[in-house]
């Protein structure tokens, strides 16, 4: 199989594109390959951890956030 590039896709239905995303996450989910924090991210990450050290009651549990979500679909 040839390379798929992004203009390729354009010729495919809404339903292939999906499927073929979904079979690429797999690809990435099962990898052990952790790819490398960027500064940027590392910088938010200490930014958020700050402010929730300075008001630790702020955040939300998982379970009000999926909560959340699921109340959303």
């Amino acid at each position: 199989m040839g390379k798929i590039t992004a203009s390729d896709t354009l010729q495919m239905s809404v339903e292939e594109r999906i499927s073929l995303v979904m079979d690429v996450w797999d690809t990435i989910h099962d990898s052990s390959e952790i790819p490398p924090i960027t500064p940027e991210q590392l910088a938010e990450l200490e930014r958020r951890a700050a402010l929730h050290a300075l008001d630790p009651k702020s955040g939300s549990s998982w379970e009000e956030v999926k909560a959340r979500l699921l109340a959303n679909l």
